[in-house]
């Protein structure tokens, strides 16, 4: 069963504290129907969703990240923001903790441009993460090379020189070495890591030493001199604290203790939960998996809320492979439909101008205090010099700095993407792996709104920009050729053949 919180809001100008009932019970309905148990509300009275500045909807952001709920109900999107820079920065940070935003009434908000622009404000804000932790990567990359400590927690026993260099600490290595030694002579892990408390040695955060801690330094080969990031090792690299043989020794007694590791698979991510639903009952289908006895393989599917909880509903499972790959296939024909992605950079670029009604306003004053400042130079030149021209001038600089500063600040604030930028994303979505699982995420976070699958061969896959939702057809599928040989998706279904494959499918 999911977790999810209530978040519910209404302004001072036009609403009144009764909708604040009726939000949550809507909130509430939708989540009983889907099976979604509630764990908290969050409430923002007669505050606007034009600012993030809402204690209760800053609280809930913060409580996200304790992992306590998967998703966010609210009454309608509009509830969760109204301005597209901070919704995007907000469901991004949200979708990094584990966290998906869902509408009660609705699923593609009134401005469906709007939704298009989010999109690729989440989507570009990933790309430049991205080109960023590529510049980074080259940066530590050169410092590696050089065997410089590059970051991270710093093991017992060393510290970091003025140079960055690792460096043996007088005062803790000994106590390493001791536990190596103990250790390789008989004594257990909790008997180490009670000696190293016992002489006082903390983590590196302060905290007392664990046996996970002990663990993770009796298998560190940096205590026998060996620098090591990503792909770059150097024996040698940096001073050692323990000889070779002891390590090798400590080693072979850790693998004779090591115990039978339990055997524990994580369940493949399901991309489409919160985006699909069922075309009998409108409910959420969900995944789930179960083993074959025979071949105790682990199958996975998606599956109607409804039919788990026995009310009515016969919709027919799908495989969590079939559906997803085909919801990449159909993503597919956009990102690859060259006048499309024309249209759709055309339609962000027109909107984000738009809806930033701030920066072309600065713009114009600072080109008009430009202008006048022209104007008083062209005066002076031509022999027109007072006392108020000078303060006039003081002035007219005075507010061009100011202008400039406003400028940079909401250009920060509410970038302004360019035509070529644009294109230049839908071109790095056409370059992504298909078959990767970060890939396929951000493509059908980026497309996806809503998919409605029914029995009969019928799929209505709903975009976030509205032009480019559709309900098909299996066969309107094979015919649009969005089955491609990279992606596993099964072909479609003849036409006279659509409802018995169709059964085949839905297992």
């Amino acid at each position: 069963m999911m977790t999810g919180v209530i978040y519910a809001r209404y302004s001072s100008d036009n609403q009144r504290e009764e909708s604040i009932e009726g939000q949550l019970r809507e909130c509430k309905v939708f989540a009983q129907s889907n099976d979604i148990q509630i764990v908290g509300t969050y409430i923002d009275r007669a505050l606007s969703a034009k600012t993030d500045n809402r204690p209760d909807f800053q609280r809930m952001i913060k409580d996200s990240a304790n992992g306590l709920f998967d998703t966010i109900i609210v009454w309608k999107l509009d509830r969760f923001a109204r301005n597209r820079y901070d919704s995007a920065h907000y469901k991004a940070l949200l979708r990094k903790n584990g966290v998906k935003v869902i509408s009660a009434t609705e699923i593609i908000s009134d401005t469906a441009e709007g939704v298009l622009l989010e999109s690729l404000l989440e989507g570009l804000a990933e790309y430049y993460s991205a080109d960023l932790a590529e510049k980074v990567l080259r940066g530590l990359t050169e410092n590696a090379l050089k065997c410089k400590y590059n970051g991270g927690t710093l093991p017992i026993g060393y510290t970091i020189d003025s140079e960055q260099f690792f460096q043996v600490d007088p005062l803790t290595a000994p106590a390493v070495l001791q536990s190596f030694i103990s250790y390789a002579e008989g004594a257990s892990m909790q008997e180490v890591t009670d000696q190293l408390n016992i002489k006082g040695i903390r983590t590196k955060r302060g905290g007392k030493i664990s046996i996970n801690s002990v663990t993770r330094m009796l298998h560190n080969r940096k205590y026998i001199g060996e620098y090591k990031y990503r792909d770059i090792v150097k024996p040698g690299g940096i001073p050692a604290i323990v000889p070779q043989d002891l390590f090798d020794k400590v080693q072979e007694r850790m693998v004779l203790n090591k115990k039978a590791p339990a055997k524990h698979k994580a369940e493949d991510e399901y991309l489409l939960t919160t985006k699909l639903f069922c075309g009998k009952c409108q409910c959420l289908m969900v995944g789930e998996s179960g083993t074959s006895q025979m071949k105790k393989k682990v199958h996975r599917y998606y599956k109607c809320v409804s039919v788990k909880k026995h009310q009515g509903c016969d919709k027919k499972t799908v495989r969590k492979e079939w559906i997803e790959d085909l919801t990449i296939a159909f993503i597919r024909t956009i990102v690859f439909d060259d006048d499309l992605v024309s249209m759709l950079c055309e339609t962000a670029t027109r909107v984000q101008n738009q809806e930033n009604t701030t920066l072309p306003l600065l713009k114009k004053q600072y080109n008009d205090t430009l202008k006048s400042i022209d104007n008083l130079l062209n005066a002076i030149q031509q022999g027109i010099l007072t006392p108020s021209t000078k303060q006039r001038m003081e002035d007219l600089e005075k507010q061009k700095t100011e202008l400039s500063i406003q400028i940079i600040k909401e250009e920060m604030t509410k970038p302004i993407i360019s035509v070529e930028e644009i294109e230049a994303y839908f071109n790095r979505l056409r370059k992504l792996n298909f078959k990767k699982i970060e890939h396929r995420r951000r493509l059908i976070n980026t497309f996806i709104n809503k998919i409605i699958l029914w029995d009969d061969g019928r799929i209505y896959f709903g975009c976030n920009y509205k032009d480019c939702s559709k309900e098909m057809t299996f066969v309107e599928l094979e015919e649009a050729n969005v089955f491609s040989s990279d992606i596993s998706a099964f072909g479609a279904p003849s036409s006279s053949q659509t409802v018995k494959v169709c059964d085949d499918f839905f297992k």
